[in-house]
């Protein structure tokens, strides 16, 4: 693809999320940049989510996967509606019904500041590894199809990206970012549509026939019942429901787009709609990625570039997977492809990475600043540019270190940083116990440890045993147990209908 023409359609596309930007962002306020004021239409959010949440990861990473683990990721995804149904009747009564701006506030109303700070800076950390490594992918996919061919280093090329996700939603935040993640989340699924077409003309396949080559493959396998395996369908589904419940549910960015709604009514809407539509979607990348593997066996293509995609005959594994997608978009299949595909990750990455520093420049102002009301305008721009430096600073940290896949990196990360979070999370709400507040930091750098411990040292310790997603409910669970032997009895009388607190001192 030429890169005057990739120039092109980035200039188009970022000339209309400025013209969005500019509509929003009219008589804005700080509750215009944290909460939207509570205006925000539920489907649109509920659509909008979808681009937040699948974001790069899935466009590129969950493809590349199928040909090493087949369907397996599916079993993850069957957990989801569990998940967002636990946040739908559980969490966001009481996030609603305490007036939350900043979800780790509950923590400070149930135990105390060092609680609160402890779950603030967990999310902190999180957001800001998995946001940047989401960015990552897609600028690397950036960087190859634009500019490289200008001599451009990549170091350059984060910069511009995120000085473009700065310059649209510095003004009006999240009230701007509900209205382009719309776009974005379609632009991404039409990249999917079109390359699923495509694949299907080349290999000449009607849509039936592509349904029936896919499910005749070996790629379609979904479940695996051997429970030393990672893949096992227990461990997916329960992790699925779990990790939806912590990198949705107790995760800033992701409610705080659920907070934009007018009423908790609307809000429950708009994530039950949300956790269904999200199965099928999922199963679309998913039956790309079959489609891409058996694309390139029916061709007998054998990839030596400096992609680093490559099948290896003695292990039987595919390696670099994340760039099997790109590689084939952008150099081998139609040209309107190659355009769909690049419209689709940069949507997908600027869904996920404006959000997130949103998310992250919110949490910091409330949770650490203690920023109120409209106190400070100038404040809030200068963390919301120093949160954008901090993530070029991690990319440019992954891109020298990283020698695995995006999605296993992200959920790695996710099972040692939201574990904690569940834990103290589940803890506040199902007992009535009293926390010695100054324990949770210790806690939460213990129990992560000793899971890396049990987790690396499995295979021996529990015959044969591999961990894989659930990781995350060990930590969650080993935290739970931490918190309640450094808890006593107390007086706090719990009423999940009124979400009130009431506690003797």
């Amino acid at each position: 693809m030429s890169p005057t023409l990739v120039f092109g359609i980035l200039a188009v596309y970022f000339a209309i999320l400025m013209l969005v930007s500019a509509l929003t962002s009219k008589n804005t306020s700080n509750a215009t940049f944290f909460t939207g004021n509570h205006k925000s239409p539920w489907i649109l959010v509920a659509y909008g989510m979808i681009g937040a949440s699948i974001s790069g990861v899935s466009l590129i990473s969950v493809p590349g996967e199928v040909g090493n683990n087949g369907f397996s990721y599916f079993q993850f995804v069957l957990g989801y509606p569990l998940g967002y149904l636990f946040i739908a009747l559980i969490l966001m009564p009481i996030y609603y019904r305490l007036g939350l701006i900043s979800i780790y506030s509950y923590l400070q109303q149930r135990f105390g500041n060092v609680s609160y700070h402890t779950g603030a800076t967990l999310f902190f950390i999180s957001q800001s590894l998995g946001a940047s490594l989401r960015l990552y992918l897609a600028a690397s996919v950036l960087q190859m199809a634009f500019f490289d061919a200008f001599g451009i280093p990549f170091f350059v090329t984060v910069i511009i990206i995120l000085a473009l996700i700065w310059a649209y939603t510095y003004r009006s935040g999240i009230r701007t970012i509900v209205w382009t993640d719309t776009l974005q989340t379609t632009l991404m699924l039409a990249a999917v549509f079109f390359s699923v077409i495509a694949i299907g003309k080349e290999m000449n396949l009607d849509l039936p026939g592509l349904t029936k080559t896919i499910a005749k493959s070996d790629y379609s396998k979904i479940f695996n019942w051997d429970w030393r395996s990672s893949q096992n369908f227990f461990k997916q589904f329960l992790s699925g429901a779990f990790i939806c419940i912590v990198m949705t549910g107790l995760d800033q960015n992701m409610m705080q787009k659920n907070l934009t709604c007018p009423n908790i009514k609307d809000a429950q809407k708009n994530m039950i709609t949300y956790s269904f539509i999200l199965i099928p979607v999922n199963l679309i990348f998913l039956s790309l990625g079959a489609l891409l593997f058996l694309y390139i066996n029916s061709k007998g293509l054998n990839f030596h570039d400096s992609s680093g995609f490559y099948f290896d005959k003695a292990s039987g594994i595919y390696h670099n997977t994340d760039q099997l997608y790109p590689l084939l978009a952008l150099k081998f299949f139609p040209k309107i492809i190659g355009i769909s595909f690049l419209m689709g990750i940069v949507a997908a990455a600027l869904s996920s990475a404006d959000s997130a520093i949103t998310a992250l420049t919110t949490s910091f102002c409330v949770d650490f600043l203690k920023i109120k009301g409209e106190e400070s305008h100038t404040t809030r721009r200068w963390v919301h540019l120093g949160v954008s430096m901090l993530m070029l600073a991690i990319i440019m940290v992954f891109k020298a270190l990283n020698d695995k896949t995006v999605i296993n990196a992200i959920y790695t990360i996710a099972g040692y940083t939201y574990g904690p979070l569940l834990g103290i999370f589940m803890f506040g709400l199902y007992t009535s116990r009293k926390l010695k507040d100054n324990v949770s930091p210790y806690i939460a750098i213990l129990i992560p440890t000793l899971c890396y411990l049990i987790s690396s040292n499995s295979v021996k310790w529990l015959g044969g045993y591999k961990f894989g997603y659930e990781l995350l409910l060990l930590n969650g669970l080993l935290t739970f147990i931490s918190l309640w032997i450094f808890s006593e009895p107390g007086n706090k009388t719990r009423n999940l209908n009124t979400v009130k607190w009431n506690s003797s001192k």
